[in-house]
């Protein structure tokens, strides 16, 4: 297999920002190439010449990671890397693996295959790595929302049990991505420090510090209130199908009505004892060997 660029990675997570930080990858393209990157990053949420698609292992076909996956990753870093750079700057929230296991009970199940399959396809050093990371509670609302927008889902209250008692966390993520990249450098950052996307990129790539990068302009938050969830899933659950224009026209018919109906809520007693284990996380994270955390 051809050694591949050295990867800077910034991998998500999950409704923390990363769309805003692959915005900023947009805005100074040709900055960043001009200073020897190739960037990398998906096209969702609309953003502009988006075209990294990561083909990675579910946990139904984890078994799968090296004979199937790792080829087709390979062959799409190879396209994206051109001869004259020097490292690639890739972010994909999606590497860890994907929301709809969280109501489950499952903290990215597919995380271990997804990472071998990462690495032995790259087939290069991760300079350094960047994970942003949030509070269970807020990581699990905002995830149900996001997909409620355009998915047929159970109600949130369904998935609270198995959200209590979640299988793995912050910390299992953190080793798995230790033992199966090849990191040189593992920064952890929570989610109220993240700062501008122009400070994350200096943070991931240090060299940077003295590249005039563009903050992109910033885009309205377009999430959709309790109401015009309550109406996508009457929708949803009556057997339609909505295309994007017309379920985003459903988010701002309903953006005025801030009134809360209670879909994604937890109890106090949930609250605390999600925050509890969060906080916990985040202690046992900031003695991991070789990690920085920033909190």
């Amino acid at each position: 297999m051809i050694t591949g660029k050295p990867l800077y990675l910034h991998l998500g997570a999950h409704r923390t920002g990363t769309s805003s930080f692959q915005m900023m990858l947009a805005e100074n393209r040709d900055v960043l190439a001009g200073a020897g990157y190739d960037v990398a990053y998906p096209g969702r949420d609309d953003i502009p010449q988006g075209d990294l698609g990561l083909r990675l292992p579910s946990p139904r076909t984890a078994d799968q990671w090296e004979n199937r996956f790792v080829p087709a990753v390979a062959q799409e870093l190879q396209r994206i890397a051109t001869p004259d750079s020097h490292a690639m700057i890739l972010s994909e929230e999606n590497i860890p693996g994907r929301m709809i296991h969280f109501a489950a009970g499952q903290f990215y199940p597919a995380a271990e295959a997804r990472l071998k399959t990462l690495a032995a396809a790259a087939n290069a050093p991760v300079l350094r790595a960047v994970l942003v990371v949030r509070a269970y509670t807020e990581l699990f609302v905002s995830a149900w929302r996001k997909r409620a927008e355009d998915n047929a889902s159970d109600p949130f209250k369904a998935g609270h049990q198995n959200m209590l008692h979640m299988t793995g966390g912050w910390p299992d993520l953190l080793r798995l991505v230790i033992s199966h990249l090849n990191v040189q450098e593992l920064v952890v950052v929570e989610y109220a420090q993240r700062g501008r996307s122009v400070d994350m990129a200096r943070l991931l790539v240090p060299d940077l510090a003295d590249v005039p990068l563009r903050e992109p302009a910033r885009r309205m938050n377009h999430s959709a209130t309790d109401a015009a969830l309550i109406a996508l899933q009457e929708k949803y659950h009556s057997g339609e199908t909505l295309e994007r224009a017309s379920w985003q026209s459903i988010i701002a018919q309903h953006r005025g009505d801030k009134t809360s109906h209670g879909v994604s809520e937890f109890t106090k007693r949930q609250i605390r004892i999600l925050e509890g284990r969060y906080n916990r996380h985040l202690d046992e994270i900031s003695q991991m060997p070789g990690v920085v955390l920033l909190r």
